[in-house]
């Protein structure tokens, strides 16, 4: 008689080949996953029109109805070395050149010498009555640290400049990109021929889109 043999590797070996099988499977349609997202589903990579922010009365703007203008973006503040020459140069400026191609947007912040105290409303307010400020002038914003105002932020990190005190400046294409950046200090003289450039480039644009 032969001797029984036990089968009990072949009785297991099936199982676990199973197994196997379907944790490969599993890994593979993962991974063709992962494949087709990063392949379709990209994340839309934000420009400075994409964010929102707050207007003085506090009520959510898009940035989104600037798109299409050369945009001059600035920290303000009402109580400081550069206030008159700049916000007289700003609205000059403003005044210039816009509405139609080109605005200034003003953004409050008090986090540079304490020199922007006041309420949003009091700020805007200021710029009105003292300097006939026809730009818009925003709610009153953190620049600098854990709580900065995203839209700042991506200037910041666009242009690798961090602002050192009131009244840096950057200039976004119609784009929203970031152009160029001033500091306080330097005359409005010298950002004029690029706003010009920008306001060229978008008026023959929209001349070959007719």
């Amino acid at each position: 008689m032969e001797p029984l043999t036990t089968s009990y590797p072949l009785k297991y070996s099936v199982p676990k080949a199973r197994v196997f099988a379907v944790f490969l499977s599993m890994v593979l349609c993962t991974t063709i996953l992962c494949l087709l997202q990063l392949r379709f589903f990209k994340p839309k990579i934000k420009d400075f029109y994409s964010f929102e922010v707050k207007d003085s009365r506090g009520r959510i703007i898009s940035l989104e109805k600037y798109r299409g203008k050369a945009t001059l973006v600035v920290n303000v503040a009402s109580y400081c070395q550069y206030t008159d020459k700049n916000y007289i140069a700003l609205q000059e400026l403003h005044r210039e050149f816009g509405p139609s191609h080109f605005t200034v947007l003003a953004f409050p912040c008090n986090q540079f010498g304490e020199s922007e105290p006041s309420s949003s409303q009091e700020i805007e307010s200021f710029a009105k009555g003292n300097y006939g400020v026809t730009f818009p002038v925003f709610h009153k914003i953190k620049i600098l640290g854990s709580e900065a105002e995203p839209a700042f932020k991506f200037l910041i990190d666009s242009s690798k400049r961090e602002p050192r005190w009131n009244f840096w400046k950057y200039l976004v294409s119609p784009e929203g990109k970031v152009v160029k950046f001033w500091r306080p200090e330097e005359p409005i003289e010298s950002i004029k021929p690029e706003v010009t450039s920008l306001i060229r480039q978008i008026i023959m644009k929209k001349r070959e889109d007719l």
